[in-house]
């Protein structure tokens, strides 16, 4: 981009503005031993996901592990203070559909952050790879071409055990990675309006 060009903001970001309340974070000192107070701006982790809309696409080829996967990661977002009404789950035959799905979801900008639940477990050829592979770029590229975040929770697991073991840890961490993120990008995208 060139100089004195301002970036483009999504009408989401300009909408979540409104709902932002402007008041800087507040420096913890639980991170007081990393950085010196006094000598740079932080920019602290916020989790409270009250205003925020989010989207999940569900994998449903092992529907078992996604459908758990979904439950926890609704509760979790519920517990941050997420509104049901502000959370909209889609779901799609398997883990390569969930890319198309978030592009759309994203580019609708009716969204904060996105969510990509689903597990791939490897077989006996060569699929696992791809599909793995392949589901893991599509969504960083619509992160990215989109400018949203998006919590990926698709597992890649080498059976049904481990991807069970997962299930409790990567759902509700996914939900955490959508709020505090969700909340990060909008905080800037608002400084970048304030400019």
């Amino acid at each position: 981009m060139g100089a004195g060009r301002k970036r483009h903001v999504p009408s989401r970001c300009r909408l979540a503005t409104q709902r932002l309340n402007r008041k800087p974070f507040e420096f913890s000192d639980g991170l007081a031993f990393l950085f010196p107070k006094e000598n740079m701006n932080i920019i602290e982790p916020n989790i409270n996901g009250k205003d925020l809309r989010i989207g999940i696409v569900q994998a449903r080829f092992s529907n078992e592990i996604g459908s758990a996967m979904v439950e926890v990661c609704t509760r979790k977002l519920q517990e941050l203070g997420v509104k049901d009404k502000n959370i909209t789950l889609a779901t799609v035959p398997g883990a390569l559909e969930v890319p198309i799905v978030l592009q759309n979801m994203a580019s609708s900008e009716r969204f904060d952050a996105l969510i990509a639940i689903g597990a791939v477990i490897r077989g006996e050829t060569y699929h696992f790879e791809l599909v793995a592979n392949e589901s893991g770029a599509g969504v960083t590229r619509v992160s990215l071409d989109y400018n949203i975040p998006i919590a990926n929770a698709i597992l890649t697991t080498e059976n049904d055990e481990q991807a069970h073991a997962r299930i409790e840890e990567k759902a509700a961490d996914a939900a955490v990675v959508a709020v505090e993120c969700g909340n990060l990008v909008n905080y800037l995208l608002a400084d970048q309006l304030d400019d």
